[in-house]
C-alpha cells in the first residue's frame, strides 16, 4: 500500500463517459462540427489537454485512461502550471494552455459532466505584446509575379495567394471554400469564419480574372482521391481532394521565402499584410473589422500599433532632424 493520499478516487468501467481522455474527444469533435474551429485550433488543443492530462497521470503514478475528470480540482491545476513554469515555457505559449483547459472544462460543466469547474477562476497569463508581422507591398507583388500561372497548379497558387492577400480571411476559411462561394459577376467570395459565422468579401479585379481562367481548368487537378466533396472545394491537393491547411502553408512559405525576409512565412502574414497595407492607405479600421471577421475592434486595432511602428521607421530613416 502506498504512503501518500491520492488526491483523485478513479470510477469503474461503468463511468467510462467521466474518463477524461475520451471527454477530450468528445470535445474536440463539438470543436470541429458545431464551432468549426481550424485544424490548426484542435491540434494545438489536443496537444494542450493532452499535456495536462499526461502530467496528471504521472502525478497520480496512474495512466491517462484511467484519469476521471470528476476528481480534477484546482491543485491538479495549479501544479501543471507550475510545472509549465519552471520548463521555461513562453508567456504566450502558457496563455494558449490555459486558454485550452479553461474552454475544454467549460464545454464539460456546461454538459452535466461535472458538478463544479475547477478552471474557472483560472487566470490567463499576460500575453508579450507582439506586433503582427507583415511583407512589404513590394515583397506582395514579386511574390505574385513569380508564380508560373502557364499550369493550373501555378495558376491555383496564384489564386490562393490573391485571395489570402485581397481578402484578408484565415487559412480554415481559404480551405473551406467552394465553388459556389465565389460569385464573379458580384465580384465577392462568401467566407464561414469562426462559429459558422458568413460574411461577404469583395473581389478585386486580378483576383476576379486568374479565378475565372483558374475555374475554367480546375478539373485537370481531379485525381484519385476526388470525391463528392473534392467536386465541391474551390482548391484541391495534389491528389485530388480538398487542398488541406498544411499544404497552403508549405506553399505561401515557398513563395514568400524567395521574395521577402518577413521572419513568419505563413497565411496569416498576407492577412496580416492586408490588414496593414488597408490601413497605410486609409482604410476605416471599423470597415478591416468587417474584412477581417473580428468579433470586436480590440483584435484589429492591433493593426494601427503596426501602422504607427512603420511610421516612425519612415521618420526616423527620412526626417533630418528625427535623431536630434
Amino acid at each position: 500500500m502506498k504512503a501518500h493520499t491520492k488526491r483523485f478516487h478513479f470510477c469503474g468501467l461503468s463511468d467510462i463517459f467521466q474518463r477524461m481522455k475520451l471527454l477530450i474527444e468528445k470535445y474536440l469533435k463539438y470543436l470541429r462540427v458545431e464551432r468549426n474551429a481550424s485544424e490548426h485550433t484542435i491540434i494545438s488543443y489536443r496537444n494542450d489537454l493532452e499535456s495536462f492530462l499526461d502530467f496528471t497521470a504521472h502525478y497520480e503514478d496512474t495512466s491517462a485512461e484511467q484519469i476521471d475528470i470528476t476528481q480534477i480540482n484546482r491543485l491538479s491545476i495549479r501544479l501543471w502550471l507550475g510545472d509549465l513554469s519552471e520548463k521555461g515555457l513562453a508567456k504566450t505559449t502558457i496563455a494558449r494552455k490555459v486558454a485550452a483547459l479553461r474552454s475544454f472544462f467549460k464545454y464539460c460543466f456546461k454538459r452535466g459532466h461535472i458538478d463544479k469547474n475547477p478552471a474557472h477562476l483560472l487566470v490567463v497569463p499576460k500575453k508579450e505584446k507582439t506586433l503582427p508581422k507583415t511583407a512589404t507591398v513590394q515583397d506582395i507583388e514579386r511574390m505574385l509575379d513569380i508564380v508560373d500561372t502557364e499550369t493550373v497548379r501555378g495558376l491555383q497558387d496564384r489564386a490562393i495567394l490573391e485571395l489570402f492577400y485581397g481578402t484578408g480571411m484565415r487559412l480554415s476559411e481559404l480551405t473551406g471554400l467552394n465553388l459556389n462561394d465565389i460569385n464573379l459577376k458580384q465580384k465577392q467570395v462568401t467566407v464561414k469564419g469562426k462559429g459558422n459565422k458568413q460574411r461577404i468579401i469583395p473581389l478585386g479585379r486580378t483576383a476576379i480574372s486568374i479565378l475565372e481562367d483558374f475555374i475554367k481548368k480546375r478539373q485537370k487537378l481531379f485525381g484519385k482521391k476526388t470525391d463528392e466533396d473534392a467536386k465541391k472545394a474551390l482548391f484541391l491537393a495534389a491528389g485530388g481532394q480538398r487542398i488541406y491547411g498544411r499544404a497552403v502553408r508549405y506553399m505561401v512559405d515557398k513563395y514568400l521565402s524567395k521574395t521577402s525576409e518577413v521572419t513568419q512565412k505563413s497565411p496569416h502574414v498576407l492577412r496580416h499584410s492586408f490588414a496593414t497595407h488597408m490601413l497605410d492607405n486609409g482604410a476605416d479600421i471599423r470597415i478591416i473589422k468587417e474584412f477581417l471577421g473580428h468579433a470586436n475592434l480590440a483584435a484589429t486595432q492591433v493593426y494601427t500599433h503596426t501602422s504607427m511602428e512603420r511610421l516612425k521607421n519612415v521618420y526616423e530613416q527620412a526626417h533630418p532632424r528625427a535623431k536630434n
